[in-house]
């Protein structure tokens, strides 16, 4: 059963910065993308960051550019997503999937096969 947990998620100020994890199980980690999306009350889910597997590669949404960075730990099977100078509209819940293989950046949320539950990222003015 493949499991996805997030974590670190918080209460922060204008500016100020977080670090999300997740932590991941039942899956062959080492061999899949791995990527944050956030959904803000009455909006649509919203792409953040991709890692893939084969090689370095990353990518970022346009908000989150120069501020957001996502990295891997294959040992840990585990994900991160460093992020700082935080804004009030990166306010949202954070969520960690997974898919097999590497990511395109033609694809979105519904090419990613496992999600966790999400974390609550609340960034006050």
């Amino acid at each position: 059963q493949v499991q996805l947990v997030e974590s670190g998620g918080g209460l922060v100020q204008d500016g100020g910065s977080l670090r999300l994890s997740c932590v991941t199980s039942g899956l062959t980690f080492s061999s899949s993308a791995m990527g944050w999306f956030r959904q803000a009350p009455g909006k649509e889910r919203e792409f953040v960051a991709v890692i893939n597997w084969s090689s370095p590669a990353t990518f970022y949404g346009d908000s989150v550019k120069g501020r957001f960075t996502i990295s891997r730990d294959n040992a840990k099977n585990t994900v991160y997503l460093q992020m700082n100078s935080l804004k009030p509209e990166d306010t949202g819940v954070y969520y960690c999937a997974a898919r097999r293989g590497n990511y395109g950046p033609m694809m979105g949320s519904a090419d990613f096969h496992s999600w966790g539950q999400g974390t609550q990222v609340t960034v006050s003015s």
